[in-house]
């Protein structure tokens, strides 16, 4: 438990406000691919029944917590509150997107999603251990405290 507070003390203090705007880009990002699975049902639960993630139903169920994670996830990220427990709860989903979705495809191939769900991987790992920074709601909640 010391060794997280250890982690959390140095993210707050070595936090470059550029980083911030790297958060909100993120944020955007997940909202945008949560509102397109969502959007894209059937194709999305396709795609997850083709990777072999589970049964029918227990995909189908998988596919609902991704989306409502991935869209109210992004929002909370975005505008910087409780930033670290969604970028760990959104870390698991992009961990099996890109080791067990995305690498099964060819990654040479135009618009390959492993870029996006990579890049998108290392963002949710900075902020875990960033946190939010100095752009967001929980900073100004501390500023007025």
């Amino acid at each position: 438990m010391e060794l997280i507070a250890k982690i959390q003390r140095w993210g707050d203090r070595h936090h470059p406000k550029r980083l911030d705007y790297f958060r909100i880009l993120l944020g955007v990002i997940l909202m945008w691919k949560g509102i397109q699975f969502a959007t894209n049902l059937d194709a999305f639960t396709a795609l997850m029944k083709d990777a072999s993630l589970g049964k029918a139903t227990s995909i189908s169920l998988m596919a609902h917590v991704i989306i409502v994670l991935h869209i109210l996830g992004g929002l909370m990220i975005a505008v910087g509150t409780q930033t670290r427990i969604l970028c760990l709860l959104n870390l698991l989903i992009l961990f099996g997107a890109v080791f067990f979705v995305n690498l099964r495809e060819d990654i040479a191939r135009p618009y390959a999603e492993i870029w996006l769900s990579s890049f998108v991987l290392i963002g949710l790992l900075c902020f875990l251990i960033e946190g939010d920074g100095i752009i967001s709601i929980e900073h100004s909640k501390e500023q007025t405290a």
